[in-house]
Formats: structure tokens, sequence, C-alpha cells
């Protein structure tokens, strides 16, 4: 109770911003006559917004397009490391929310993002026996510059949905690595080689979810899937904010 009052509060004081247009969504709003709590978002914006829905790849989750069949063009070639890839939006649709959220400090998206998660994939999530979230981690200098990792941010807000505990420090990433968007394919696997370690020597969990904000081509995840599969991880999904078609 007390939480929840602290919470309103600060909505009160500082108002949020709608994860869509960027707007400030007001703490309150008037409908049917009553003063009721406002949502994360403003109505009108809920319908830019486009999930991840119908077929997809039944590797890495990538909307599959008209001529592909159960795998996408990427998964027929790549071999990845997880079991299993989620993603909640389709890129387009959200790239600039994503963007404020990852550059210009919006970390209060997250709830919203959380939320349609647990919309979306909440039920098929909890049906897989995950036992930890893992988000994928920052250089720490970066982190430092930032003031915040993205995907520990993202993982915060759906562990609350689906009730699963969050472990940040699990994996480390001990390698400044080049931006991603500056790489091909090739370039973004041989740029994470030996980027990520296990903190832990003894792993005990059999079933992980790692999160990450974009999934592009599965380099970083597959960087620290492979280490978990040395140290005896036998399940491995991947959750990402959003993911584009496949081309």
């Amino acid at each position: 109770m007390i939480h929840q009052s602290f919470k309103r509060a600060l909505d009160l004081l500082y108002p949020r911003r709608c994860p869509v247009c960027d707007g400030v969504v007001p703490a309150f709003e008037i409908r049917d006559g009553h003063i009721k709590r406002a949502g994360l978002i403003h109505r009108k914006c809920l319908g830019k917004i486009e999930y991840v829905r119908g077929a997809t790849c039944a590797k890495c989750g990538k909307p599959l397009s008209d001529d592909e069949q159960e795998y996408c063009e990427d998964c027929r070639r790549t071999k990845h490391n997880f079991d299993r890839g989620y993603s909640v939006f389709a890129y387009r649709s959200i790239s600039g929310s994503i963007y404020r959220f990852k550059y210009m400090g919006r970390q209060e998206y997250a709830d919203f993002y959380g939320l349609a998660t647990g919309k979306i994939l909440g039920r098929k999530l909890k049906g897989l026996g995950i036992e930890a979230i893992v988000p994928v981690p920052m250089y720490p200098a970066k982190e430092r510059k930032r003031g915040y990792n993205q995907a520990a941010v993202y993982a915060e807000a759906v562990s609350a949905q689906l009730h699963i505990p969050v472990l940040k420090g699990l994996v480390r990433r001990v390698r400044n690595t080049a931006p991603m968007k500056e790489l091909d394919a090739r370039g973004r696997r041989n740029n994470l080689k030996k980027a990520f370690i296990i903190a832990k020597n003894d792993v005990k969990f059999k079933c992980v979810l790692i999160i990450d904000d974009i999934y592009t081509t599965g380099s970083t995840i597959d960087e620290i899937a492979h280490e978990f599969r040395m140290a005896g991880v036998k399940k491995i999904y991947c959750l990402t904010l959003a993911i584009g078609q496949t081309t």
C-alpha cells in the first residue's frame, strides 16, 4: 500500500511520458463521470503499435515472409545456441520509443513494456519452466556513462509480471565491443567472441531467459547462450522488446 501511494505521488510530481509519442500522460483522468487512475500510454497511441503476431520463425521468433516456412532465412543458415526466441513488438512501430528508452533516460517506458509482455507472452513464458531472467549486461564503463542498462530495466519490468527473479550479476561483459549497428552478421559474431563470462563457477539453473532490447542477428544472445551451455544450463530462451521481419 505504501509503495503504491509513493508511486502515485511520484506520478503527480513527475508525470510519466507516453512510450509512443513521448507526450505527458496525466496521472488521473475522468471516465464515466469518475476520476480514475490513467494508464501508461495514451489511448490514441495504442493503435500505432504493432505486436509480433501470426507465423513466426520457430527458432528466433521473427515474423515469417510469405515464402518461408517454420524457419526464417537467417535461422536456416545459422546455428543458434539458444532454444527459442520471443519478441513483443514489430521493430518499425516502436523504434523511436526504444531509442528514447535506451539513450534518453525514459526508463518509465519499461512499465508499459513489461505490461505488454505479460499480456502478449506471459502465459507462454510461464509455461517454459524458466528459473531466472538474465539481462544482457553492458560494459561497466558504458553503463556508468549512460546511468543504467536498458535490458536490466526491462528485465525488472518483465519479472514483475512473470514473478521470476532477475539475476543481473550472473553474466558479466568483460570486453568493450564496437557498436553492433556498424557491423554485418559475421562482424557482429567476431566482435562478441569472449566478450561475456559467467560470474559464478556453479550455475545451478537448468532453464534461463536472456533479455535484450532488440533482436537483429542474435549474435549477442548466442554468445551468452554459449557460456550458459558450457556451464551446464539445459534450456535457454531469449526475449526481446522488438524484432524486425526477415528480409
